[in-house]
């Protein structure tokens, strides 16, 4: 199963602090490790809010909105995709992943639909 691990943002990360070397290091030793379990699908660091840009839509409108974009909790400051055998094996390693930010901070994890998923809802 594929599923997308979520880094969620902090006020450092808004704040565009860059990791430290330790940091970095860890990070590069525990990508190795997903990559060497052909766990590591894909994966990458955000640039903080205030970088980006939200398209609202209502139907047929369109609105921009640049960033930053507020509080952090609903922010994210990178992710990586991985294939695992279950949510089970996706924690663990998630466990053992480095803290991703100087301080507290969390990481989510959500199952990707599958096109068995839609071609099951389909058949309903």
């Amino acid at each position: 199963m594929r599923v997308m691990i979520l880094v969620k943002a902090t006020a450092d990360s808004e704040a565009g602090l860059m990791p430290s070397l330790e940091l970095l290091q860890a990070m590069g030793q525990f990508n190795t490790d997903l990559i060497q379990a052909g766990i590591l699908l894909s994966g990458d660091g955000l640039h903080p809010s205030a970088r980006g840009r939200r398209v609202a839509f209502d139907g047929p409108e369109r609105s921009v909105t640049e960033g930053p974009f507020g509080d952090t909790a609903g922010l994210l400051a990178g992710f990586w995709i991985w294939n695992v055998a279950d949510l089970d094996e996706a924690v663990a390693w998630v466990k053992r992943c480095p803290n991703p930010m100087p301080g507290p901070s969390e990481i989510e994890i959500r199952p990707l639909f599958e096109e068995a998923d839609f071609l099951a809802a389909s058949t309903d």
